[in-house]
């Protein structure tokens, strides 16, 4: 089973909007949760979880930070090599915990970061997101796109080595859009930020390539 949960994102319901545009054969094999916390907390989704998709950014929203129960869940995940795709501001879902904080590659840092960490920030304007130059296998099921005016999510905090695989300019100056980072237990935690508006969270080729992260994060089980 695939457990997709999110928050509606401001009203903008980006999580769900992206769950309505994949194809049958993921939708349904996937569960599908916004602003709903029980089963994250309780951990029963460990079990038969084939990946782990969040949509979230802790304490915003009028939602709650994930508490302790969501991360003793996904330490229990990530131990078992379980692999985790983060959308859009994800990196920071459980950003309240230095566990948490210290595992996702490059992070989406909230204000008042527990760490004095500068904050990241997300200038507003249409986007052209390129290829990186990798030669990583994915590189091939993957497309450039361009995106209408939305939030562009830059300055992140790189906590673990990547690799990158999309990325795009903002004046004049390069910036990660994808990416992954692996954890010792071999878990695969990839992290895909564009677009959260619907403009964009539906165009095809966004979803596309969503498909794509997908895909191969359960072909790395």
């Amino acid at each position: 089973m695939i457990y997709f949960f999110a928050d509606d994102h401001f009203g903008k319901h980006p999580g769900q909007i992206l769950h309505e545009q994949l194809p049958e054969n993921l939708k349904s094999r996937m569960l599908f949760q916004e602003n709903e916390w029980e089963l994250f907390e309780s951990g029963r989704w460990v079990a038969d979880c084939e990946l782990l998709v969040l949509h979230l950014i802790g304490e915003t929203c009028g939602q709650p930070m994930p508490g302790e129960g969501a991360l003793k869940a996904i330490q229990e995940y990530v131990s078992r090599g379980g692999n985790i795709l983060l959308l859009h501001g994800s990196s920071a879902a459980l950003w309240g915990h230095a566990w948490w904080r210290g595992i996702v590659g490059l992070r989406w840092v909230r204000p008042k970061d527990p760490d004095g960490v500068e904050p990241s920030t997300h200038p507003h304007a249409p986007c052209h997101v390129s290829l990186a130059k990798t030669r990583h296998p994915l590189m091939a099921r993957l497309q450039p796109m361009d995106l209408e005016y939305d939030e562009i999510y830059i300055n992140l905090e790189q906590v673990n080595p990547v690799t990158i695989f999309l990325t795009t300019e903002v004046e004049g100056k390069t910036f990660p859009q994808a990416f992954e980072t692996v954890n010792p237990s071999g878990s695969v935690i990839a992290s895909f930020i564009p677009g959260h508006l619907p403009v964009n969270t539906q165009n095809p080729v966004l979803v596309k390539n969503v498909v794509e992260f997908v895909n191969y994060l359960l072909e790395r089980r």
